[in-house]
């Protein structure tokens, strides 16, 4: 993990506007001053929030760039939330963040056509981002924390999985080193096996065991292949609403669309993703100007982190760097999705 910045409690606190009377989130946050090893020393908390600010995943995908610097404006707002009774500080531990700018400048000064860029991104993300995401995630969960991921990409979900299903299977909480996931979201990411991207986490997690229910809200007509949906609804560990269903057609309210999908998953452990992309009018990789509203995608983070099985969090795909001006707003919108998430 030789791409990791541990924080240390001086950069969080000159990051935090304090103010008598009041206690802000970044005066209560643990860090860890040894690495991972310092996990031991926290029984308390139960939540580890890191980042991987990148879009190399993306950029693999066909996407664009923009997923790169959300981490920083997310933990400016995080950081000065307000600390209450119902989200101390205390229970989480704000580890620090993956640095991959090194390896997307190497991509950037090398690369001489579109086609070698889309080569390789997919190699890094196979072999540099996936390993050492995955590695870090592991101990997280050995350490019977429950991780909390701000992306980057959606590429990211794939080592999330595998290493949680590792752990929980080495801890012997699963039979097989297995989880499921259930994810919001506008696109399945359930693309062929192409070298890995933003567009095939599930797909490389399904095939190599490590992913067996997989659950999707929110699916777009308009931007999921056919071949892919045609994947999806031949495969009985799939279960997905469109988005058309729930809110053109409103054959089912979007509660009970969640709901329906926790109830096919829920006999193990849970992966919770977020894409971005799904929300309205989101600063996001895939802006989407028909999507789910705010206040409902907050519901999904609440009934979420009601279920005790719940294994990771993962919010990716927004994109601070394409906006002008609104970048603490979609920052601050992600603070409240985890603080929702905790609350629970």
């Amino acid at each position: 993990m030789s791409h990791f910045h541990y924080y240390t409690k001086q950069e969080l606190l000159a990051q935090t506007k304090l103010r008598k009377y009041e206690t802000k989130l970044g005066e209560r946050f643990r860090v860890l001053p040894e690495g991972l090893e310092s996990l031991k020393n926290y029984p308390e908390s139960k939540y580890v929030c890191l980042g991987i600010p990148e879009s190399i995943g993306i950029l693999g995908d066909h996407g664009t760039r923009g997923a790169e610097s959300t981490w920083y404006h997310f933990v400016n707002s995080f950081l000065n939330l307000q600390s209450t009774d119902a989200c101390t500080g205390d229970e989480i531990i704000l580890a620090g963040y993956f640095d991959f700018n090194p390896v997307a400048e190497l991509i950037d000064k090398n690369h001489r056509n579109f086609e070698e860029r889309i080569f390789a991104c997919r190699h890094a993300v196979a072999n540099i981002l996936d390993e050492e995401v995955e590695l870090f995630i592991k101990e997280v969960v050995a350490a019977g924390k429950i991780p909390i991921v701000i992306g980057g990409g959606h590429n990211n979900a794939y080592p999330i999985i595998k290493a949680s299903a590792k752990a929980l299977f080495r801890q012997g909480l699963v039979a097989k080193a297995q989880v499921n996931s259930i994810n919001l979201s506008a696109t399945a990411d359930y693309r062929i096996m192409e070298g890995r991207h933003s567009g095939n986490p599930f797909r490389y997690a399904m095939e190599e065991g490590y992913l067996n229910k997989y659950a999707v809200i929110g699916l777009q007509e308009n931007v999921n292949p056919q071949s892919m949906m045609d994947d999806l609804y031949s495969n009985v560990n799939i279960h997905y609403h469109t988005f058309e269903e729930i809110f053109i057609e409103e054959r089912l309210n979007f509660i009970q669309s969640v709901a329906q999908s926790y109830a096919f998953i829920d006999d193990g452990y849970i992966a919770v993703e977020l894409d971005l992309d799904a929300l309205s009018s989101v600063a996001s990789s895939g802006q989407n100007p028909s999507g789910i509203a705010l206040n409902e995608v907050r519901q999904y983070i609440r009934f979420s982190g009601h279920y005790p099985s719940i294994s990771s969090l993962h919010i990716c795909e927004g994109a601070t760097a394409q906006i002008h001006g609104d970048a603490d707003q979609l920052a601050k919108l992600i603070a409240f999705l985890v603080t929702d998430f905790i609350k629970a």
